[in-house]
């Protein structure tokens, strides 16, 4: 497994947007403020889903009250392990790498929601209720 091609562990990354298997996808992902000062790390199954519950205030006391509503990074996994390693990994990182993780694919820090680089993530509605392997920090 990589993220955005650092090797963590053994394993392959999937690279963002690829078509895979929808019953095995999790994602990690970041997340903002409109003017980029806080960051937010998760990890879902439903990337749709959960950006649509942050943007509506649902999505944790967190976001909610520091107004995180801009998703800036995303990254898609085959395996939940992978994914919670990849998240691990970000969480203990400096702002700095963050930055630079987010400007490796959005330099310009750009709502990923609203213009994906690709559509595939957010092609179907979202699922109702919470699932299991959302993890909010």
């Amino acid at each position: 497994m990589s993220l955005r091609g650092v090797p963590i562990e053994s394993g392959q990354r999937s690279n963002l947007g690829a078509h895979e298997s929808k019953m095995n996808q999790y994602w990690l992902y970041i997340m903002t403020n409109a003017n980029n000062t806080t960051l937010y790390t998760g990890v879902t199954n439903n990337l749709q889903r959960r950006v649509l519950e942050h943007k509506n205030g649902t999505g944790s006391k967190f976001t909610s009250k520091y107004k995180i509503t801009k998703l800036v990074f995303y990254e898609s996994f085959a395996r939940i392990y992978d994914a919670i390693a990849a998240e691990k990994q970000v969480k203990a990182g400096s702002r700095a790498r963050k930055i630079m993780l987010i400007e490796s694919i959005n330099p310009e820090w750009h709502d990923l929601y609203e213009h994906p680089p690709k559509q595939d993530c957010f092609a179907s509605p979202p699922k109702a209720g919470k699932a299991r392997n959302d993890r909010e920090t």
